[in-house]
């Protein structure tokens, strides 16, 4: 499976198809949801047939090779959703298998609607996972979802710890309390060389409560500036298990990175210093003063593009920089998240954020 990291979402931005259009289409296969083969296939259909208008624009083989890939049979042991950039003419066709479901959604546009990715990117962010008890240490790092690390190590300190020579003395709890406390300093010094290589953005811990508690006060100050909630699974745990544990902490930390990030976009808005709204924000785009990026996931919206200066706009047909002639867009969205990306900025999708839904579905903070 790809990694999804940001770079291979801006690698896509950067796709020129001389002004072909893409056919992006993203497919939710999670077999938790759709146990069966035909259950995806015939949710295909609908997309294609409800996305008629769309499709149309889109060239035939564009259809047929997103069909054919979805159904000559998906290996979905470890894929819950697929994001498919198709343009045949510019020699594009690329599939990026995804950890986590998505929303089903057929876009043609100019280029590759790369909302739902780029907010996959976000949830994938490289994570640290440190898993503790008083014998055993694992530490795993993951990025874009692929596991980019695994190392495990097992202390001095045996299950059936050779009492004799101590007890005479009375000082086997305490020898046997320190060589715990080692342990647990060098997992904490494994995890800070392994985390700080692969420049983490998040770690968590998990394994025996105690022995949590104890290495949460022995990480570095690196590591625990970057700590979210503790991982709830076993020291033994399987990849599978943490893997999935992992996926599900990422979801709740990226809510609450998304949270705060509009709850300072409604702050500031009125000072100048963010808009909100379509309008707003598209023109903000144009002048190229968007620091972030505010987008409600799955939200769609006609607009124009402006074919002579490249401005975005929500109202058309002529252009209010150039006075050209504007072409209509049937999602002037994904054609400003990716102006976005093109400017370097940083883009948030924001999952059933209710707050950012209020003021427009989308806005900005600015840089000026």
């Amino acid at each position: 499976m790809t990694a999804i990291t940001h770079d291979l979402v801006r690698e896509l931005a950067q796709f020129d198809t001389g002004g072909d259009p893409v056919l992006t289409c993203y497919l939710n296969v999670d077999g938790r949801a759709r146990v069966r083969p035909v259950d995806y296939a015939h949710d295909l259909d609908r997309l294609i047939r409800r996305s008629s208008d769309a499709t149309s624009r889109a060239a035939d083989a564009d259809v047929e090779a997103v069909r054919s890939h979805v159904l000559n049979g998906l290996d979905r042991s470890r894929v819950r959703g697929l994001a498919i950039f198709s343009c045949e003419s510019a020699g594009l066709f690329r599939v990026v298998d995804l950890p986590v479901p998505v929303h089903n959604r057929l876009v043609v546009a100019s280029g590759p609607a790369l909302d739902q990715l780029e907010s996959v990117a976000e949830q994938l962010v490289p994570i640290g996972i440190l898993l503790v008890d008083r014998q055993r240490i694992r530490v795993l790092v993951f990025a874009g979802g692929e596991l980019a690390e695994h190392t495990e190590s097992v202390g001095e300190l045996p299950r059936d710890y050779d009492e004799r020579g101590h007890a005479a003395r009375g000082d086997v709890s305490s020898h046997v309390d320190e060589l715990a406390h080692q342990h647990l300093r060098l997992a904490a010094k494994i995890a800070f060389d392994a985390f700080q290589a692969h420049g983490v953005s998040r770690v968590t811990i998990g394994g025996a409560n105690e022995s949590v508690a104890e290495v949460e006060q022995h990480l570095h100050p690196y590591l625990r500036e970057r700590l979210v909630d503790r991982l709830g699974v076993a020291v033994g745990a399987s990849l599978d298990e943490i893997r999935n544990a992992m996926l599900d902490l990422e979801a709740r930390s990226e809510r609450a990175t998304e949270a705060a990030a509009v709850a300072r976009l409604r702050e500031v808005v009125g000072a100048g210093k963010a808009v909100a709204g379509l309008p707003d924000t598209l023109a903000a785009l144009g002048e190229r003063r968007v620091d972030q990026l505010l987008v409600s996931e799955g939200f769609e919206e006609t607009g124009w593009r402006c074919e002579n200066c490249t401005l975005l706009a929500a109202v058309g047909p002529t252009c209010d920089a150039c006075g050209a002639t504007m072409t209509h867009l049937d999602d002037v969205v994904a054609e400003a998240v990716q102006v976005a990306l093109g400017q370097s900025c940083d883009v948030e999708v924001c999952v059933e954020n209710a707050d950012l839904d209020v003021v427009g579905r989308v806005g900005a903070l600015l840089r000026y």
